[in-house]
């Protein structure tokens, strides 16, 4: 690290006062690697003035006493690191940081003067093995053997009050940082607070700061309230949902904040956890096969012109004639507008069924006939939608019939994205006993999903 004399550096600090240059520009100005440093010289100088600049050469020594003294001074009082060396005559402030760090870490004992040169080793050949007719080892009743006893069981008496009172409901929640301030401050009636810090670790500015904060009521309760009732009625909403509910509900705040109310709460989804293998539909070409006119152009402007289909499976667990626990299998057929993703009809049945499909179809054919447009009714190639019935009905009612490419789930992701986020929310991690159970959650899911669930692509709140 380079030295730069008092004299250099009130050089570089005029300029900077008389707005010759940035920190930056002075930086490459004077070749200062970092216009960091030149930051600190102005700060300095600001502060203290002159005495800020200077700094002694002198190696001076200090005692153990001095030492402590210092450390104590520092966190028993509020004064910067910077104040203090100045009003002790200390020309280094990074001392005294190191002497609190070390303090912290090993207590007082770290601030002793270490003897220099290498450990003496001894020769095996002097020493002699003790006898058991020497006599017992004497017991060192020095005052600084003694003392340093004493602060070995002051630290063991604060680290067994700490582990207590971090066991006690009283402290649980919320922010780290504030929990381990309010633990310490419950510890000053027995200890003094320079040791509870010393021994716990914590740095002694951030105990004054959540200290003048501890009889301060929540600024945030309602909105807090408020959050916790959007959750209670929607317990897959992330933040972003649950911002939007807000702007409905009138309440306008930082999304950010909403974020950080919901982690603060423990409001996170948990509930979007790793897919199982979905139902394959498609069984080769068993009928004709359709172009793909949607060709992924998913956008449209007009209610109704546009219709996607699919087929997905569920799962749930029903009792057999013998006792025995056996998986039975949902199949949901739904048809979905791509203008507002409603779902305009759906069919639900134990197995893959071409009247499930087709009853389906029937509905949405009759729910999109006011479309001024002509309509496109969109599937995959699965063997439902290549039948005779389904595309004659099409024809019937002068809607174009369209496929995905073969193997292709992105040329109907609007569905995929559906049953995802349909899953997600309402099966899984969540189990099923019986085939009504199961079929009477997807129906009020799907209601939810229709006429209360917040759509951000569509500008929702």
């Amino acid at each position: 690290m380079a030295k730069y004399s008092f004299e250099f550096k009130m050089e570089v600090v005029q300029a900077y006062l008389n707005a010759e240059g940035g920190y930056r520009y002075l930086a490459s100005k004077y070749n200062i690697p970092a216009k960091r440093r030149i930051e600190e010289w102005v700060h300095a100088y600001r502060e203290f003035g002159e005495e800020g600049l200077m700094r002694s050469r002198q190696n001076k020594k200090y005692t153990f006493q001095f030492k402590l003294s210092m450390v104590e001074l520092y966190l028993s009082s509020e004064v910067s690191y910077q104040e203090l060396a100045l009003s002790q005559g200390i020309s280094n402030p990074s001392l005294i940081v190191k002497w609190v760090n070390d303090f912290r870490i090993a207590g007082p004992d770290a601030l002793r003067p270490k003897k220099k040169g290498r450990k003496k080793t001894l020769d095996i050949r002097e020493c002699k093995k003790p006898s058991k007719y020497d006599g017992e080892k004497p017991v060192d009743t020095s005052a600084e053997h003694v003392k340093e006893l004493e602060d070995e069981l002051l630290k063991l008496r604060i680290e067994n009050a700490y582990l207590k009172r971090i066991e006690e409901a009283a402290f649980r929640g919320g922010n780290s940082s504030e929990k381990t301030a309010r633990i310490v401050h419950s510890l000053r009636g027995q200890f003094k607070l320079k040791d509870i810090l010393a021994v716990v670790g914590f740095p002694k500015a951030t105990y004054m700061y959540w200290q003048k904060r501890f009889d301060r009521e929540n600024p945030d309760k309602q909105l807090e309230d408020e959050i916790t009732k959007i959750h209670i009625e929607n317990k897959d909403y992330g933040y972003r949902r649950v911002y939007r509910e807000l702007r409905n509900r009138k309440i306008f705040v930082n999304k950010k904040k909403v974020q950080r109310i919901m982690q603060k709460l423990c409001f996170q989804v948990t509930s979007f956890t790793r897919k199982s293998r979905r139902y394959n539909s498609y069984k080769g070409n068993v009928g004709k096969i359709a172009p793909n006119r949607t060709n992924r152009r998913f956008n449209t402007s007009v209610p109704h012109q546009k219709i996607t289909t699919d087929t997905t499976e569920f799962k749930y667990y029903e009792i057999d004639n013998k006792g025995r626990m056996v998986i039975k299998k949902l199949y949901l057929d739904p048809f979905l507008d791509m203008f507002n993703g409603e779902v305009l009809s759906y069919g639900i049945s134990k197995t893959p069924s071409a009247a499930s499909v087709l009853s389906a179809q029937k509905q949405a054919i009759e729910i999109t006939s006011d479309c001024p447009y002509r309509r496109t009714f969109h599937s995959d190639r699965g063997w439902a939608y290549q039948m005779v019935a389904y595309s004659s009905a099409l024809k019937e009612n002068k809607i174009f019939q369209s496929m995905s490419r073969k193997g292709n789930c992105y040329d109907n992701s609007v569905m995929e994205n559906f049953f995802g986020i349909l899953k997600q929310e309402m099966y899984y991690g969540n189990t099923y006993y019986s085939f009504a159970e199961l079929k009477d959650a997807i129906e009020r899911y799907i209601k939810y999903y229709n006429e209360k669930r917040i759509k951000e692509k569509l500008g929702d709140g």
